[in-house]
């Protein structure tokens, strides 16, 4: 019984030294932990600078009890600093960055990115804090027009020219788009790798040293071009030249038409001359508060003539034209290998006097962390910063702050669409229907010139049902202007293309050189102004009222 005792005091102890040991290890790995469980005036250090006018706040994660530093306003600078115990030499093993933050209104424009600044030697205060205090690296999420990215900036020093260069990873992951919390990692080692994490999952992997991983480089390139090297005057770059010995043939005729009339078409049988296309609308009826005076005379509207739609065509017969085989255009030498090329000139490399050799960044220390933005959104909720040595640390917290508050937002989130009901799943059918018909249309030929627009409009409404209906509207409201285009534009060159002896080359005008389709779009009758919108016919009329469209 005793020896039990003892055994079991004695593993009690082991298991008590280890995890004094895990504390220890854990505490020894962590340079900056800041969890906001406080309020944070004391610790962080707002920025006076005039141009910072964002009201920072302590508050909660909506959902949760759990606090965070929250951007409280929309259209706002905003800047705000914590320095570092002592700075962190980023040369030495491994350094992880780490930080949540919650777009908890979404974000359509604005960062959400930390800078770690460089020691105030490098020359700046916390409370002069601004966009050109010196920092080592930038990392975090930024999201505005084109652009969509979790930045990863290392701003390092040419030991040649002194100077301090951005140098940006290039193809970052992009910004997760709903209201959740998300955790951002950048992973630092020893052997130029850096690794970017989003919620615990690799999303980028690169080189330091890697031309094919920064913009600009962090190696310059050995040689340059000699900025003081000109082109010779008598450099010619021309590869091809016309002839200068050919001549132009004696039975060329630059005059000749490029088209004429077809002499063997002959006129339709039951060709209605004296019937016009369009006759006045007989249903029409003049409004009731139509000024004439104010308004101008009043017309009826036009309207296809029913009695052109049995005939082969109405109006004054043409013959229709076609492309003359005498055609041959201007004449121009043909062209030969020019025997004084010499090739597209460039200027002579020279060494570059700012080339040097590295086998390792050499990083700036990080002394303090800032946020230095400028966002159109409110909302935004920062949290859990971490600067630790170990991966294992990061991994820590992630599974203990992170994960069980996305988890719950998730679980929220699932419900309340689930509570949604039949409606909601009513509209993920038809969204679904509608896209797949959208692109479909989309693959229409004479809609190639729009598909890369239309596709790039559906995938964003696909990934954002609360906007779908503006883009189904917005996408529907352009096909019917096309399609009314092409249906008023073309109805007299179908009737025509009726009557032609050779389809190509009727209802086909020539402009330089090309051949071009006949536009029949007319404006509306004279005299009807405003009160007489509802009448028009013309799309572009349409258009000018509708700026929706």
């Amino acid at each position: 019984m005793m020896r039990d005792r003892q055994l079991f005091s004695g593993l009690l102890l082991i298991l008590t030294f280890v995890s004094l040991q895990k504390l220890c290890y854990c505490d020894d790995q962590t340079v900056l932990y800041e969890s906001f469980d406080e309020a944070f005036e004391g610790r962080w250090i707002v920025s006076k600078n005039g141009d910072y006018e964002g009201v920072w706040k302590h508050a909660k994660s909506e959902g949760h009890d759990d606090y965070g530093l929250l951007v409280s306003e929309k259209a706002r600078k905003y800047g705000i600093v914590k320095e570092l115990d002592e700075p962190l030499n980023l040369k030495e093993g491994t350094i992880v960055l780490q930080y949540e933050v919650r777009f908890q209104e979404g974000l359509e424009c604005g960062g959400a990115y930390l800078k770690y600044l460089r020691p105030q030697e490098a020359g700046w205060t916390a409370e002069g804090f601004n966009s050109e205090s010196p920092y080592s690296i930038m990392f975090g999420p930024d999201k505005c027009g084109a652009t969509n990215k979790v930045h990863f900036i290392l701003k390092h020093k040419n030991p040649k020219s002194g100077e301090y260069v951005e140098h940006h990873l290039k193809f970052p992951p992009s910004v997760p788009h709903d209201k959740l919390s998300h955790v951002y990692t950048a992973v630092l080692k020893p052997d130029n790798e850096v690794t970017i994490l989003v919620d615990g999952e690799e999303k980028k992997k690169a080189d330091l040293l890697s031309r094919e991983d920064f913009e600009p480089a962090l190696i310059p390139d050995k040689t340059i071009p000699d900025a003081e090297d000109k082109k010779p005057e008598d450099w010619d770059e021309r590869a091809k030249i016309p002839d200068p010995n050919a001549v132009k043939p004696e039975d060329w005729d630059e005059d000749a038409p490029m088209e004429i009339e077809d002499e063997e078409a002959e006129k339709p049988e039951g060709w209605l001359d004296d019937e016009p296309e369009e006759v006045d609308d007989p249903e029409a009826t003049k409004p009731e508060d139509w000024d004439d005076e104010e308004d101008g005379m009043w017309e009826a509207p036009k309207v296809d003539n029913p009695k052109c739609e049995t005939a082969p065509g109405c109006g004054e017969w043409k013959r229709p034209m076609k492309r003359n085989p005498a055609y041959k255009g201007k004449w121009s030498a043909p062209l030969i290998d020019n025997p004084a090329y010499k090739g597209i000139w460039k200027p002579r490399d020279i060494p570059n006097p700012d080339y040097f050799e590295l086998d390792r960044p050499d990083f700036e220390p990080i002394a303090a962390v800032g946020i230095e933005i400028w966002t159109m959104q409110d909302g935004i909720l920062f949290d859990n910063m971490l600067i630790a040595k170990d991966e294992k640390v990061a991994e820590s917290y992630r599974q203990t702050t992170w994960k069980p508050k996305f988890d719950v937002e998730k679980e929220k989130q699932k419900a309340e669409e689930e509570a949604a009901g039949s409606s909601a799943d009513g509209l993920k059918s038809y969204q679904k229907v509608v896209f797949d018909l959208l692109n479909k249309v989309a693959d229409i030929s004479f809609l190639s010139a729009y598909k890369s627009k239309i596709t790039e409009v559906i995938e964003k409404a696909e990934q954002q049902p609360n906007v779908t209906i503006g883009v189904l509207v917005s996408i529907v409201v352009v096909f019917l202007s096309i399609f009314i285009r092409l249906i008023f534009g073309g109805k007299k060159q179908a009737a025509a293309a009726s009557v032609e002896k050779k389809k190509p080359e009727v209802g086909e005008s020539s402009k330089n050189g090309e051949t071009q389709p006949d536009s029949d779009i007319k404006p509306p009758a004279g005299g009807i102004q405003s009160k007489k919108v509802m009448y028009n016919t013309d799309p572009n009329e349409y258009r000018r009222t509708n700026p929706n469209t």
